[in-house]
């Protein structure tokens, strides 16, 4: 049994505002995920937060290659 729920995926429920496994998940579009721990998904905010930085760096290294590129 703690194979099964090591291997289960996590998701964050934002109607029930808590991690749910995958069978018991909602809509696509009610939920978080996936994520490889409970956990994970409790901490979801720290992944998005995470992500959403490296995107912005992303953004601005573009825009500034871009700029560099124009100016040329």
């Amino acid at each position: 049994m703690a194979s099964d729920a090591t291997s289960t995926e996590w998701y964050w429920d934002l109607q029930k505002q808590m991690a749910v496994p995958s069978a018991e998940r909602g809509p696509g579009d009610q939920v978080l995920g996936p994520y490889r721990t409970k956990g994970e998904a409790e901490n979801w905010q720290v992944t998005v937060n995470k992500r959403n930085e490296e995107w912005d760096d992303a953004d601005e290294e573009w825009d500034g290659e871009r700029d560099g590129d124009e100016q040329n």
